[in-house]
């Protein structure tokens, strides 16, 4: 057995990192490479990216970094992480102490060999790395005897699958307590008939693993989605959608995003179509090779998360549920989920405290606050204190400075006496992030980390980007609203790039670990596993950053499945209305049902504005008039409105949907064919 196969047989332990700056000018230093490829000299000051030592581990746990070290293969031991990526969200990483005896800096240089992110930006992901590591032994060594008691633990077998039904709304299905309730029955069966074909072979699977489990009577499969037989052929996917490619040499497919049909749709007629080519895009392309992903143009308005009701909300959730695990399945990958068992946290304070009690502070002090304050108040500071900053971000701030600079936030950030204008640039940076890393639970949750980082698994960016599209709508709200400020604060740093040196793909690969790991984690895997998740949760932020304008909306699909639900449930209740009156002999006295107004009849509809002295005013429908053109034809009509036009939004209420915050560029004519029956309403934004 080769010294290499004995290394990967017995493990590694990574000592420390090493700048190679000193060595680029010393000749004659190389590293051995792996057989069959030839040794390589280092190149006269072509190399800033450093090394790590490892030292050979013969019981294969961590043993003392005092004993002799060997080199590896650069091509990969020199890329492995001193600490990890959370696989296994909910337990404590481990950490080597801080005071810990650095080791000599061996005389190697890397090999050339990369396919990855670039090299350079890789070695950045690894520097931070060891920069959380040491900022987190002194927390490591305090709590090296507590036990840990968010340790994931994996679910027994059916388990998840009566999770994942409940939190779809469906747990009628397998529990029998709930199958006598009848307003429960209605719901599940109103939304299982807006099912696709994909979405209801996702709640097919699930069944049938509890019909194996608990070998007892279950509601037949084939009971609960029978079809009409013209709805069991094949969909056509309209265009915009996925196609395999034309050849193996293809570039990035389609770039635009059709969210009119469901995106699990799209996925099984690639998959069907693909006939064994495979995807040739890499996750780790330069900026200025992503593709420019537009959405299908939608007459009728993008809707932007935040813009619907809470009850229409809670139906676009469970819908994203069953579609982002249908999306999932069509692409063959199982999703393993762990359960999280309860930890203490803290219950005041700004670090380590979970987002939802952040934010219930907060809101005790200012209603309607959407994002931690101490979150925005960081962000907003190295704003003011100008995004030019060269490596902000990336350069850390003073260690044990900012420690103190975090105590001192603890006890004086509320009461408005922290120094804000002595906060120097890189500590407010290292400050944000060890506000995300110090969150008790994940910002993308424990629940939904792996279906995050699984994204990487699709077989094309469209379809990466239709996933994080859903796992954004699954996230909680204030996990999505916080996620949204960041991503929006990175951008607005990437447009500095000129001066600050930090590009799309530099900012991914130093927040990647900031965001996928957090406290009270550990990695599982092995090294080889930990450089890939390395590379694709860098990916993941990257999509993250560059797509936010796409991703935080609803698709089209399923507020129109949101609608679907809406017109049955309102199709019952007439119905149990109409036989009531028939039993109580109700004659036409009654005052009938409301209509459609004959304004709407007559090719006009009447706009509401109750909050304002010009309460409703008639709008006459034509093919180009949009709904931004409405709110500047209701500001000239009155004079005395004091909000900003930015303030106001013109809503549609009633008929299909319960309220919805319109698009500026919403053409009213095709919106009122679309839902006739409702009412048009200028207020406030909420």
């Amino acid at each position: 057995m080769s010294r290499q196969q004995q290394q990967q047989s017995q493990g590694v332990v990574l000592t420390g990192y090493h700048s190679n700056a000193e060595l680029l000018t010393k000749p004659g230093l190389c590293v051995p490479c792996p057989s069959g490829q030839e040794h390589h000299h280092p190149p006269a000051a072509s190399r800033k990216a450093g090394h790590y030592s490892v030292q050979q581990n013969h019981s294969g746990l961590p043993e003392s970094r005092h004993g002799g070290s060997v080199e590896a293969n650069p091509s990969v031991e020199a890329q492995r992480p001193r600490s990890s990526v959370c696989s296994n969200p909910g337990s404590s990483p481990k950490q080597q102490s801080p005071n810990s005896r650095p080791r000599p800096r061996p005389a190697c240089q890397r090999c050339n060999s990369q396919d990855s992110l670039d090299e350079l930006e890789m070695d950045d992901y690894w520097k931070e790395v060891e920069n959380i590591t040491r900022s987190a032994g002194a927390a490591v060594e305090k709590n090296e005897g507590e036990s840990q008691d968010e340790e994931q633990q994996k679910t027994p077998d059916g388990e998840q699958e009566e999770a994942w039904l409940t939190e779809a709304g469906l747990a009628q299905l397998f529990d029998d307590s709930l199958a006598a309730d009848q307003e429960q029955e209605e719901d599940s069966a109103v939304f299982l008939s807006t099912l696709t074909r994909t979405q209801a072979a996702a709640v097919e699977r699930r069944l049938q693993t509890l019909r194996r489990r608990n070998r007892q009577h279950l509601p037949d499969v084939r009971d609960i989605f029978r079809q009409p037989e013209k709805d069991r052929e094949p969909r056509e996917v309209k265009e915009g959608s996925e196609s395999p490619p034309s050849d193996s040499n293809s570039a990035e497919p389609e770039t635009v995003m059709n969210d009119d049909v469901a995106f699990s749709e799209q996925a099984l007629s690639y998959r069907d179509n693909q006939h064994g080519l495979t995807n040739k895009t890499s996750p780790d392309s330069p900026d200025d090779k992503l593709p420019n992903f537009r959405l299908l143009r939608d007459k009728t308005g993008q809707t932007r998360i935040g813009h619907l009701s809470p009850l229409d909300m809670k139906k676009v959730r469970r819908l994203a549920l069953v579609e982002v695990t249908a999306l999932f399945d069509t692409g063959g990958i199982d999703l393993k989920a762990h359960k999280a068992v309860k930890t203490k946290s803290k219950e005041s304070g700004l670090f380590g405290v979970p987002l939802v009690t952040l934010l219930e502070q907060d809101q005790r002090r200012v209603a309607g606050t959407k994002v931690p304050f101490i979150l925005q108040r960081l962000i907003n500071h190295i704003e003011e204190e100008g995004l030019d900053t060269e490596g902000l971000l990336r350069i850390p701030g003073a260690a044990t400075r900012v420690k103190s600079l975090c105590l001192e936030l603890e006890s004086c950030f509320y009461d408005g006496t922290f120094p804000w204008q002595q906060l120097k640039q890189h500590d407010a940076a290292s400050l944000l992030k060890l506000f995300i890393r110090e969150l008790p639970h994940s910002l993308l949750t424990v629940k939904y980390l792996n279906a995050f980082i699984a994204v990487n698994k699709l077989p094309t960016k469209n379809q990466q980007l239709q996933a994080l599209k859903l796992l954004v709508l699954l996230l909680p709200e204030a996990n999505r609203d916080s996620l949204k400020a960041l991503v929006e604060f990175f951008q607005r740093v990437i447009d500095h790039q000129a001066n600050n040196k930090m590009t799309l793909n530099n900012v991914s690969v130093v927040m990647a670990p900031n965001i996928f790991m957090f406290k009270g984690c550990r990695s599982k895997v092995t090294e080889q596993q930990e450089f890939s998740m390395a590379t694709g949760t860098a990916n993941i932020m990257r999509l993250l950053i560059r797509y936010q304008n796409l991703l935080w909306t609803i698709p089209k699909f399923i507020l129109s499945q949101v609608r679907q639900q809406n017109m049955e449930s309102q199709r019952k209740q007439n119905k149990e209305r109409a036989m009531r009156k028939l039993l109580k002999k109700i004659t036409t006295d009654k005052p009938p049902d409301k209509a459609v107004p004959e304004e709407s009849t007559q090719g006009f509809i009447r706009v509401l504005a109750p909050q304002f002295s010009k309460v409703s005013m008639a709008v006459e429908l034509t093919e180009d008039l949009q709904a931004a053109d409405i709110l500047t034809r209701f500001l000239s009509q009155d004079s005395s409105v004091a909000v900003k036009r930015e303030e106001l939004c013109l809503y549609e209420i009633g008929g299909n949907i319960k309220e919805r915050c319109l698009d500026g560029e919403t053409y009213m004519k095709d919106l009122f064919q679309l839902n006739p029956a409702a009412e048009w309403v200028i207020k406030s934004a909420q």
